[in-house]
């Protein structure tokens, strides 16, 4: 329904059960022992219409009873009351609800959230255990034990795990700041909490147990807000399906459910693990790791098999040991005997004594290529771990964030265990395990980049959308789901996709004769048919024909082999096409398919017919850029080929992404577009060709912007306008503009920055410029003026912004003008185009923060209809501008 109220749901100040019990083994008993235990601070209560006192508090009959309206209610209380007591809550004020009741039927619960509505009042579960929050004492559960206070939050679907992992997480001394079942999120999800926890100044990191996603769109937008601000860490339940249903394209076998989430994930910038321990393990690491961007390891051991054991775990994780230089390699020949293993692992010796392992680290730190080092020491009876420990702790957390460690053993090394933890400073169980920690560290830094990296842009053409759209209306009216490979291509060719030149021909040897003679070269000879999708299986392909009579003779043994193989598929003609000489081409595939999750999804791989069999692919969800297109590309093996080897020169990488980024605008475009094939695409120094492409395509319109889980941009919003006599461009910002919006911040006036921004101008960092400029269409807009006229790059005159709460409720507004071209109405255009924006999006209210010294700013809302007041949350020298919208249309 809404992100509001989670705070009574979180963090309430007074909590009523509903159910609660005296009889043992009852959820409503355990429920309401774990509140009373929990050392909650705000007044509790029971409701049972049974009991008159329960544990010595007075027992209430019903809701309205009690002597105060609870900020939160749980409810275990049988199926057929959860709907009038959310009703009844709902009108004494009371804003949050955690449903604990199984077994509520689909009427139950559609009543259950008809009843809250009205209210606003937000539902946890049904078939849930609770919430935890430990800062203020809050068990609101019938899990087994409280949890200790800290600052990471859970949030799992399944019940059961988050017991066990509360289980796991009080014997290792790990603390939480939230803890919440979901159960069937009915109501609160996980975009919700994500959008809550973002900001929620208790929470250092999100852990998320994840089973299912029903809303993709809210999920990805508050994924993308949270993992901005800090890190969110994923386990996923059912990477191997039970089982897959056939598809009809390559595309459609290849990118199955579970890649499809990982590709999700990546773009949001979350970090998957695949274990529940990893779950904390990663949490723990990029907390204490947060700052540390090295991308190779130095590994320190005093055993030679424990640096086999480092090196052996790295390899296949992808981690790179780094090299020591020239300089560092000379500190450690002046402090380390001379056996030692001059490279990386440093093997310093089994006998060493504890000053050799301060000499070392010293050394070490000192080096730039050792920005992240394992410490691994195995025990020995020459010199006690304890005492090593003691030594090396002061001088290791006097550099935070370097250090990973592992003491192999047990019982012997645990006080050096106790001694490194109290000094703050990470320890893994083996080294496979701290291998795998830098492993996860490197995948979240790399999702991170991703999320921020400025792209360049596509040299692509404006699509031929009239064309393409003939194509497939005229496909649809004559009843065919698939398009042939004439079609098919000449649909890739409108959205500039080069493709070999092709021509169709009735069946007959004859016309695919006449067809050969039109064409200079040898030629591919295709069958086609809408009942053969695979026309190399079936053997509806020849290639390399050379002269009219080779072809005559092979389209004879083509249809005798169809007839005999294939008798049922109606023959509709051949294609006929000039082979292509690339003799440095590489065969790729390029498709699209719907997910019945996440959308319209892209794939790229290694192409050809063994496709499925090479099962070299990576998939992304569109839109696409080509940053994120060459990120697609190069997580594939094929994509080392492309890079070129020996006498194969590197395959022009531009071009190949732009062409995922038109594959990528024909599913924005093309809401019928239901599975597409590129295979293969021809690769090489000279671009890409596209050789074969089949297309099947939906009434029922699965694709389109409406489906996207990521919204494209919108470019249907960009206008030409009149301003001061000439023609400028307003359109929203893109990813692509950073470079101008620079220009455009660096060339303001410092105190219009500080009008602006409330605060003295300062370098303006990548970071903080993509977060200006690479934004979420769903959430946010903002609108720039581009005067396109003068000579060289575009230069960016304005920019109004419109950040939206994710209720769409409220939205804060932002607007800067060239500090030359103030006074000039430029300001107003801007405005007015956010009040459009905001009325067509549904928003209720557009706010600002403005200081009350811009007499400006303050001039042009009250001209615009703004209510001008003071803020007693602001500081004196703000004011607060408010104004609503009225809904469009």
């Amino acid at each position: 329904m809404t992100q509001r109220f989670l705070d009574r749901l979180l963090t309430p100040r007074s909590v009523a059960v509903f159910g609660a019990s005296d009889q043992p083994a009852r959820v409503g008993t355990t429920v309401w022992r774990n509140l009373v235990a929990g050392g909650f601070k705000g007044p509790v209560a029971p409701v049972n219409p049974r009991l008159r006192a329960l544990d010595g508090q007075r027992c209430y009959g019903d809701a309205a009873e009690l002597p105060f309206t609870p900020d939160l209610a749980v409810l275990c209380t049988p199926p057929d009351t959860i709907a009038p007591l959310v009703a009844q809550l709902g009108a004494l004020g009371t804003r949050a609800a955690i449903v604990v009741t199984a077994g509520l039927t689909p009427q139950q619960k559609q009543a259950a959230l008809d009843a809250a509505r009205p209210h606003t009042l937000r539902l946890l579960g049904p078939n849930c255990i609770g919430l935890l929050s430990p800062h203020i004492g809050l068990n609101a559960s019938f899990t087994q034990a409280s949890a200790l206070p800290g600052e990471l939050a859970l949030v799992s679907q399944s019940g059961a795990l988050l017991t066990a992992l509360l289980d796991w997480a009080n014997a290792e001394h790990i603390g939480f700041s939230h803890l919440v079942s979901l159960g069937e999120h009915a109501d609160v999800d996980f975009g919700d909490l994500l959008d809550h926890l973002a900001t929620d100044r208790h929470t250092r990191a999100i852990l998320l147990y994840i089973e299912s996603i029903t809303s993709p769109r809210k999920f990805m937008s508050a994924a993308r807000a949270a993992a901005r601000t800090k890190p969110v860490i994923v386990v996923k339940a059912g990477r191997v399906p039970a089982g897959m249903k056939a598809a009809a394209s390559h595309t459609g076998a290849l990118a199955g459910e579970d890649i499809v989430f990982d590709a999700a994930i990546r773009r949001a910038g979350m970090l998957r693990v695949d274990t529940l321990k990893d779950l904390f393990i990663a949490a723990q690491t990029l907390a204490r790791f947060r700052d540390n961007h090295s991308r190779e390891l130095m590994v320190m051991t005093n055993g030679g098999g424990a640096g086999v054991m480092v090196a052996d775990a790295a390899a296949p994780l992808g981690v790179t040991l780094a090299r020591p230089g020239e300089a560092l390699m000379q500190q450690l020949d002046a402090v380390l005997p001379a056996s030692w293993s001059h490279g990386n692992p440093i093997d310093i010796i089994g006998d060493a004594p504890a000053q050799r392992y301060v000499d070392t680290l010293t050394a070490l730190f000192k080096a730039p290529e050792a920005g992240a080092l394992l410490f691994v020491h195995a025990p020995t009876a020459i010199v006690a771990s304890e005492t090593i420990a003691g030594a090396c702790a002061p001088l290791i957390a006097a550099h935070p964030g370097r250090v990973l460690s592992c003491w192999l053993g047990g019982d012997t090394v645990a006080p050096a265990r106790r001694l490194f933890e109290a000094a703050g400073i990470a320890g893994y169980e083996t080294p496979e395990e701290a291998v795998r920690a830098f492993s996860l560290m490197q995948t979240y830094r790399s999702n991170q980049v991703a999320l921020r990296q400025t792209p360049t842009a596509s040299a692509n053409a404006e699509p031929d959308r009239t064309s393409a759209r003939r194509i497939v209306d005229a496909a649809l009216s004559a009843g065919r789901e698939w398009l042939d490979e004439v079609d098919a291509k000449a649909l890739l060719a409108a959205y500039g996709i080069p493709v070999v030149a092709t021509l169709r021909v009735p069946p007959t040897p004859q016309a695919a004769a006449d067809a050969a003679r039109r064409i200079d070269g040898p030629v591919a000879l295709k069958v086609v048919s809408p009942a053969i999708l695979h026309k190399s299986d079936a053997g509806g392909v020849r290639l390399d024909l050379r002269g009219e009579a080779a072809v005559r003779v092979a389209a004879e043994e083509m249809l005798a082999h169809l007839q005999a193989v294939r008798p049922e598929a109606s023959i509709e003609g051949f294609s006929v096409q000039a082979m292509a000489q690339r003799p440095h081409a590489q065969e790729l595939i390029v498709g699209a398919h719907v997910d019945p999750i996440f959308g319209p999804v892209l794939l790229f791989g290694q192409g050809g017919t063994a496709v499925e069999v090479l099962g070299d692919r990576a998939v992304a969800l569109p839109p696409l850029n080509r940053t994120l297109a060459r990120e697609l590309v190069s997580r594939t093996r094929v994509a080392r080929l492309l890079a070129g080897y020996r006498d194969r020169p590197p395959a022009h990488l531009d071009a190949l992404c732009d062409a995922l980024i038109a594959v990528a605008q024909l599913l924005a475009d093309l809401p019928e577009l239901a599975e597409l094939d590129i295979n293969p695409l021809w690769a090489d120094e000279h671009g890409v060709m596209a050789l074969d492409a089949r297309v099947r395509l939906s009434a029922a319109a699965p694709s389109g912007v409406a489906r996207f889980a990521v919204r494209p941009y919108p470019a249907e919003l960009a206008r030409t306008l009149q301003w001061c006599g000439h023609p400028v461009q307003m359109r929203p910002i893109r990813p692509e503009d950073e470079a101008q919006h620079r220009a455009f911040l660096e060339s303001a006036d410092p105190e219009d920055l500080r009008m602006r921004f409330f605060q003295a101008p300062h370098a303006l960092s990548h970071e903080d410029l993509a977060r200006l400029t690479q934004i979420d269409y769903e959430r946010e807009m903002a609108f720039i003026v581009v005067d396109a006229q003068v000579p060289g790059a575009p230069r960016t005159l304005g920019v109004a912004r419109l950040v939206r709460d994710p209720d769409n409720v409220e939205a804060e507004f932002a607007v800067m003008v060239r500090s030359d071209l103030k006074g000039q109405g430029l300001g107003r255009l801007l405005m007015q185009a956010l009040l459009d924006y905001a009325a067509t999006r549904g928003t209720q209210r557009i706010v600002g923060h403005v200081l009350r010294e811009n007499h400006e700013m303050l001039g042009l809302a009250r001209a615009l209809g703004f209510e001008i007041r003071a803020d007693r949350h602001e500081p004196a020298d703000v004011v607060f501008v408010s104004r609503q919208i009225p809904a469009s249309g």
